[in-house]
């Protein structure tokens, strides 16, 4: 190992957090109609630079680093797999990434314009970036990847390319994205699965199995995978960022996976010194891991974003097809009880939308008329529901109505799920609680391109997580577009307010416009409840002593990055002490 010395990046990750609510991604109320620009620094003092150093900090380049994580991954095929941005962003640079200020900066590529109606997105990469099996990154690469995986029917990001009506190659290093309408918040898409490069050549020796040999342009080469076992990456020696003292990145010589679907057995790892870092969205986990750090045992970091746990609902599914059924599930529970359950009772609020109310998209009227626990009106909503002759479920009158409700197999999730077959079993509703995996939960919920319709789902109410820090369009377009061409529409539901308020999110530039339909979105949720909330999520990564750095990672031109945001972060920069 080597010994260097770093300028320590000083900053308060609650302060990150608070400026990542202020998303950017050219949606910002500081954009005008005369299209928008990201464009890479020339020098730090041009855009957000970093903090002043606080002290000279001794780095330690190379060693191993093991991460323990909640859940495998099916595929790493940016087009197909269920990706784990955390593991994703080890072998796989994004076109563009978030800064710790909420703005989107460019990464892989050296400039991003858009036009004046934002229906254009010019993209000019970086000069001698090359993919890891030493093949160029360049227009024609993004082409082929776009038309030949990205787009292609079936895959997860056949949603998010549709509007793109066609990828041109301007130059070698210059393309752009034409898009069928003008889309303000175009760019996040491309600091996400659109927007990592892989090699086509790869994908083509590997064929179908491309998913379980990923090619990327990132700081770590892709070794192995021993699916459920483990995933190995190992350092990029050819990678093409130095530090801020011209040192090669990444710090690490290889980075080890490892899925530990057990809360208590990853913490206990970590604690132990078998792992060196866990993440965890578990509120009870985060509990721990807070007293821990107090004790000075661990490292702890922990952030609240817009994510929240919450129920989703298949709304073409009888019973719950049914508005009336729906909204009894919601007054029959207690969402404070849940989230008590869930280990979060002090440390996250009750949630009621897609925004937390540090968000500026967060709405109070929304708050306001979002479902409280009423059993007597969820019991008045179900007499109506069951004594209809018509009713979804095929039923005779005055049969009960039966929920089928799928979780996780986590000990807390099971607690969960039997917290809400009581409050539904108070109220008369019979549930059938079932433990998925995690993957299969996954696969349950989106459904396939052969259902009919296609991606109807095979559950009928699923535990779940919703909401991240995107632009509300980027979040929302996906979740709530056509559920027969929109795989990320595991609710499947679709009305044309809906739709004409998703419309107006995505072609404004104009912030109150776009707040106005955001909230008629969260408000037309709260009434026809196609997902229920419970609480916001904490989310903590511990590591031991002797990992640094986690949170501090920077973007090219000196830039702090967005940190640990949702349990993820970018180990470009994190050492391991000697």
């Amino acid at each position: 190992m080597k010994l260097l010395y770093r300028r320590r990046v000083a900053g308060k990750l609650a302060a990150v957090l608070a400026a990542i609510s202020l998303v950017a991604a050219c949606g910002s109320d500081n954009n005008n109609s005369s299209g928008s620009s990201t464009t890479a620094p020339e020098s730090s003092t041009s855009t957000v630079a970093v903090d002043e150093p606080e002290e000279v900090e001794e780095v330690t380049i190379g060693g191993r680093l093991i991460v323990g994580l909640e859940a495998e991954t099916n595929n790493w095929s940016p087009a197909l797999g269920s990706l784990n941005t955390f593991v994703a962003r080890t072998f796989f640079d994004p076109i563009a990434i978030r800064g710790g200020d909420g703005e989107i900066y460019p990464y892989l590529a050296e400039d991003i314009q858009a036009n004046e109606d934002l229906s254009e997105w010019t993209v000019t990469l970086r000069e001698g970036v090359k993919f890891h099996d030493g093949t160029d990154l360049d227009a024609n690469a993004i082409k082929a990847n776009f038309d030949n995986y990205l787009a292609a029917d079936g895959a997860r990001s056949a949603g998010d390319a549709s509007q793109v009506k066609e990828l041109r190659v301007d130059d070698e290093l210059t393309y752009t994205y034409v898009l069928e309408e003008g889309n303000a918040a175009f760019v996040d898409l491309l600091t996400g699965r659109m927007g990592y490069p892989f090699s086509n050549e790869a994908c083509e020796e590997w064929g179908e199995s491309c998913g379980d040999h990923p090619v990327g342009t990132g700081p770590f080469v892709f070794e192995s995978w021993s699916r459920d076992a483990e995933l190995k990456v190992v350092k990029n020696e050819d990678y093409w960022r130095v530090d801020e003292n011209g040192i090669q990145l990444p710090y690490l010589d290889e980075v080890i996976f490892r899925p530990i679907p057990d809360e208590d057995t990853r913490f206990q790892a970590v604690r132990s010194g078998d792992i060196q870092v866990g993440v965890t969205l578990r509120q009870t986990v985060v509990r721990q891991a807070m007293a821990a750090e107090e004790s000075g045992e661990i490292n702890n970091l922990v952030t609240i974003g817009n994510n929240g746990g919450a129920a989703i609902m298949n709304t073409m599914r009888p019973p719950v097809d049914d508005l009336r059924v729906r909204q009894a599930l919601a007054y029959a529970i207690d969402q404070a009880s849940l989230v008590a359950v869930l280990g979060g009772e002090g440390i996250t609020p009750n949630q009621t939308q897609f925004f937390s109310p540090d968000s500026p998209w967060f709405s109070q009227a929304v708050a306001d008329v979002f479902p409280d626990n009423d059993p007597d009106k969820a019991r008045e909503l179900l007499d109506d529901y069951m004594n209809d002759p018509e009713r979804s479920d095929g039923k005779a009158a005055g049969e009960p109505v039966t929920i089928d409700f799928a979780c996780p197999p986590d000990p807390t999730l099971i607690q969960l799920s039997q917290g809400f077959q009581a409050f539904w079993g108070d109220v008369g509703i019979v549930t059938n609680v079932s433990q998925v995996d995690q993957a299969i939960h996954i696969t349950n919920a989106v459904g396939s391109a052969d259902q009919n319709p296609p991606f109807l789902g095979n559950y009928m109410v699923n535990c779940w997580r919703l909401g991240d820090e995107a632009d509300p369009y980027t979040t929302l377009r996906g979740q709530y577009g056509n559920p027969a061409t929109e795989p990320a529409n595991v609710t499947n539901y679709f009305t044309p307010t809906l739709h004409e308020n998703m419309e107006k999110l995505g072609t404004s530039s104009d912030f109150a416009s776009r707040y106005e339909a955001v909230e008629a979105m969260m408000m037309e949720f709260a009434e026809e409840v196609p997902q229920l909330w419970l609480g916001g999520t904490a989310n903590a990564m511990f590591s031991t002593k002797k990992v640094h750095n986690l949170d501090g990672w920077t973007i090219p031109g000196n830039i702090r990055g967005a940190g640990m945001v949702a349990a993820y972060t970018f180990l470009t920069e994190t050492w391991l002490e000697k």
